[in-house]
C-alpha cells in the first residue's frame, strides 16, 4: 500500500485555488483537494513581515505523486516561492485510504498498485 499524504498549498484568493484544485484532480495527481478560503498568513518576505489574505488547499494524494504535484503547482502558481508542504497521514479510516490510493494510482497508472 502507498503512503498517503496531505500537501498544503497557500494561494492568493481568486481563481488560482480553484484552477489548481481542479487541475490536480483532473490530472490524476490528487484524489481530493479541499479549498479553505479566508486564511490570513503572516510571513517574512524580502526582509519585511507581511500579512496577507490567502486561501489554503489541502491536497490528498500518495507520496509517489509528490514530485508531480510539486511540478504542476510550480508551473501554475503565481508566487515566486509557493508553499508546497507534504504531511504524512499517520492514521485514517482504512476504506478512505484505499479510495485515496486507488483514485490516484488508477488515474496515473491505469490500475491501482499494492
Amino acid at each position: 500500500m502507498s503512503e498517503a499524504i496531505v500537501i498544503l498549498i497557500a494561494c492568493p484568493p481568486g481563481d488560482v485555488p480553484a484552477a489548481l484544485a481542479s487541475g490536480l484532480v483532473e490530472a490524476g495527481l490528487a484524489a481530493c483537494v479541499n479549498h479553505l478560503p479566508g486564511m490570513r498568513s503572516t510571513y517574512r518576505w524580502e526582509g519585511k513581515v507581511v500579512t496577507d489574505a490567502e486561501d489554503l488547499l489541502l491536497v490528498k494524494t500518495v507520496r509517489e505523486s509528490f514530485a508531480a504535484v510539486e511540478a504542476f503547482v510550480a508551473a501554475h502558481h503565481p508566487y515566486e516561492v509557493p508553499e508546497i508542504v507534504a504531511l504524512t497521514i499517520a492514521a485514517a479510516h482504512a476504506p478512505y485510504l484505499r479510495w485515496l490510493e486507488t483514485s490516484v494510482l488508477a488515474s496515473q497508472y491505469g490500475t491501482a498498485r499494492s
